[in-house]
């Protein structure tokens, strides 16, 4: 069960003077053997604790095995907005999620579970996260710039990528819970992988649900565009498939918002995002057909150029 390891490291999130050294302390509890490292960084805005987990697989790369590896990114602004907000922000669930992966996925190898892919989890720990004025609530800013996000928290190493992010702030998606978007690949937004699609169905008992991005969604921040929010960014730095794992909610809540993190539609998503993991790993869930998306590449040529600021003359 995935709850309890949600709400011991909610307590030791929910904290000013939290730290990914903290969070690496509590994954260690589990198994002294964790590979995870933490790099604090700083910036103009303030500074933020990188941490990346390696969960192995038995047949993983790490193991000379030829499984597959995810990257699973926990995507947020802060998990705190000190002093504008005191607690933490609805803008943090995505690491709360990201990091309660990790502690099952390393409890399950404990109990004689172990996958056969290896697992890249990463986020990044920031209790005191800059504010953008609004009202009636400040909107969630960063303390580090987006490309430093994805240079840090995406690997070479991942065969695909899974990218958490709470996306309550639109009335594009009116439920509570979780939804997927289409996979993300080069600057092409590709249909919704069946396979994801399929799993949703099984961890959650319902009907998928669905985020609707566009085009604009998929380029870098920065180019004057407006995005939904920052899910698929990982997407403009990497070359492998992306999907948006998106934590929502049936009314608009904002990402600085207190007191709107849901341990249960956490333990929901984490549920999901593992099984993931595991059918990954065993080769038996696709992202995308890889076979139609070179014959899109075929027909109308790269669109790479949209994982950039804007294309160069030709």
């Amino acid at each position: 069960m995935s709850l309890k390891h949600i709400i011991n490291l909610f307590d030791i999130m929910d904290d000013s003077s939290v730290s990914g050294e903290k969070i690496k302390e509590y994954l260690k509890e589990i198994s002294y053997e964790v590979e995870c490292h933490v790099q604090t960084i700083n910036e103009d805005k303030g500074n933020t604790d990188f941490i990346s987990i390696k969960i192995p697989g038995i047949n993983g790369k790490d193991r000379g095995g030829d499984a597959p590896t995810l990257g699973i990114i926990g995507r947020l602004g802060g998990i705190g907005a000190r002093p504008e907000q005191r607690g933490f922000v609805s803008d943090g669930d995505g690491a709360l999620c990201a990091v309660s992966i990790s502690a099952k996925l390393l409890s399950m190898i404990s109990k004689g579970d172990q996958l056969d892919g290896d697992v890249i989890v990463s986020t990044h720990i920031c209790p005191n996260a800059p504010t953008q004025p609004h009202d009636p609530v400040p909107f969630m800013d960063s303390p580090v710039h987006i490309s430093t996000m994805n240079a840090y928290e995406i690997h070479s190493e991942m065969d695909a990528v899974l990218s958490i992010d709470t996306t309550k702030g639109n009335e594009i998606v009116n439920h509570r819970g979780f939804a997927i978007t289409p996979t993300v690949k080069e600057g092409y937004i590709l249909k919704v992988s069946k396979d994801l699609l399929h799993l949703y169905t099984q961890t959650t008992g319902k009907l998928p649900v669905t985020l609707p991005i566009t085009t604009q969604d998929i380029t870098p921040y920065g180019n004057g565009i407006d995005h939904i929010n920052s899910i698929l960014q990982p997407a403009v730095a990497t070359d492998k498939p992306v999907v948006g794992v998106a934590i929502t909610t049936e009314t608009a809540v904002a990402g600085s918002s207190t007191g709107a993190t849901h341990p249960l539609d956490i333990e929901q998503t984490t549920r999901y995002c593992i099984e993931v993991a595991k059918l990954f790993g065993e080769k038996k869930c696709d992202f995308y057909d890889a076979n139609e998306f070179s014959k899109l590449e075929s027909l109308y040529g790269k669109m790479t150029h949209l994982q950039t600021m804007k294309k160069v003359s030709e």
